[in-house]
């Protein structure tokens, strides 16, 4: 068989796999088709005054004005601030707490137990954000558990709801609390595809187990935590609209701390049915996004080239 045959053989076997491949994928992309790219058509929006009357086509352009509209308003420093120290927070803390909760999970609990301890802590991203908003109540409300044990250990009363300075804590707290599980099993996978060889033959020269940790897992997660890290950057101007609407339960008292863009968005598209400009804001976040991601792939590729995302 010739050199050419040969190369024409593989380029099928190629083909066929990937064919398989995208047959299988084909629902994941037509969902992503339907709910991602079609509605890009109505970016146009951002850029209109738009009148139902005449229908979002024949609605007059106002250029940037809905933009403006928007960073120039009282609250528009607010709600990024707190849109961003929220997020890196989230993914600071969030990202160390999981990658070490999957070091504990594959380090220190026993195989025996280890399935209790996956599910009881992966059970938590199940709960949706208004079920977790009636439990934080039960426990922080004017009736809840948390207050009756200070006013039994007669302490001074205490309104969770009226304090803005503790929701910066426990919002970062009930997110970390919901989500850790989630991302830890992620990390946890990627451990448990490292091979066994290093680790035994770590063993065999002498290496603890602090630095096994330290000279071969950390470094072989690292891609993974880099990818995770980078996925969650290109959502940094967004936020869980269930944890920053539901959970602090509309109090306007706490808007300083728990306003954040999507809500915002929300509240002010409610009282002024100005789609023009809620469209505005969602632009805005999609492209610093977009650019977020760019610039955080580029200073990782100049770091390491192995662990870019593209």
């Amino acid at each position: 068989m010739t050199k050419t045959a040969l190369m024409k053989q593989s380029k099928n076997k190629q083909y066929k796999k990937s064919l398989t491949l995208t047959i299988l994928a084909l629902p994941a992309i037509l969902v992503i088709f339907v709910f991602s790219y079609i509605p890009m058509a109505g970016i146009f929006i951002a850029f209109k005054n738009v009148n139902y009357e005449k229908g979002i086509f024949g609605s007059p352009w106002v250029g940037f004005d809905n933009f403006s509209y928007f960073f120039t308003s009282s609250d528009a420093w607010m709600v990024i601030r707190n849109t961003l120290g929220y997020n890196l927070v989230f993914i600071v803390l969030g990202t160390m707490l999981s990658v070490i909760f999957a070091l504990f999970l594959n380090e220190v609990i026993s195989r025996r137990f280890l399935k209790m301890y996956q599910t009881l802590f992966f059970f938590p991203y199940f709960f949706s954000w208004i079920i977790v908003a009636y439990m934080a109540f039960s426990f922080i409300g004017p009736y809840g558990t948390v207050t009756g044990w200070m006013e039994h250990l007669g302490l001074k009363s205490f309104d969770f709801y009226t304090e803005t300075w503790i929701w910066p804590f426990l919002l970062i707290f009930i997110n970390i609390w919901k989500g850790l599980g989630y991302t830890s099993i992620i990390f946890y996978a990627g451990i448990l595809g490292i091979s066994q060889e290093y680790f035994e033959a770590a063993a065999i020269d002498g290496a603890n187990k602090f630095q096994i940790i330290r000279n071969i897992t950390i470094p072989l997660l690292m891609p993974l935590i880099t990818i995770m890290t980078l996925l969650s950057i290109g959502k940094i101007f967004y936020s869980d609209f269930g944890l920053f609407f539901f959970v602090p339960r509309e109090v306007g008292q706490l808007y300083p701390v728990t306003q954040v863009i999507d809500t915002y968005v929300y509240r002010m598209l409610r009282q002024s049915g100005d789609i023009g400009m809620s469209s505005a804001v969602g632009l805005f976040q999609s492209l610093m996004g977009f650019v977020v991601v760019l610039i955080s792939n580029y200073l990782v590729r100049r770091v390491n080239e192995e662990n870019k995302l593209f």
